[in-house]
């Protein structure tokens, strides 16, 4: 199934999160981001755009891609966003370090071909 334009957008957004926390944390171990908290902020601002675009992704496109945890995306963005006080920046770390590669590898496929170049 073809993405619709908002579909697109909202993925190519949560691309681009992704690169940006990317970015952010190359060459850091756990113990720099945990001295961190100018970065820390930069990673929480784009997890809030990543579970803020995945929200806006059409329900029929999120059924045709079950492979992507849709709910999960949403749900951190969620507790950045609502529960603050209580983000342990250990777990954030993992989903850096474990998880985002993999999710960016899922979603730039889902791409219009001009956009999968960009940057």
């Amino acid at each position: 199934m073809q993405a619709n334009n908002r579909d697109a957008a909202s993925v190519w957004d949560m691309v681009q999160a992704i690169r940006r926390i990317q970015e952010f944390t190359m060459g850091l171990t756990s113990d720099d981001y945990q001295a961190s908290i100018l970065i820390q902020s930069a990673v929480e601002r784009q997890l809030e755009v990543l579970g803020e675009a995945a929200g806006r992704v059409s329900d029929t496109f999120r059924q045709t891609h079950p492979e992507i945890d849709w709910r999960r995306i949403v749900g951190l963005r969620n507790i950045i966003i609502h529960r603050y006080d209580e983000i342990q920046q250990d777990i954030i770390w993992n989903v850096i370090t474990t998880e985002l590669a993999t999710l960016l590898a899922q979603l730039e496929p889902l791409l219009p071909p001009l956009l999968n170049g960009r940057s």
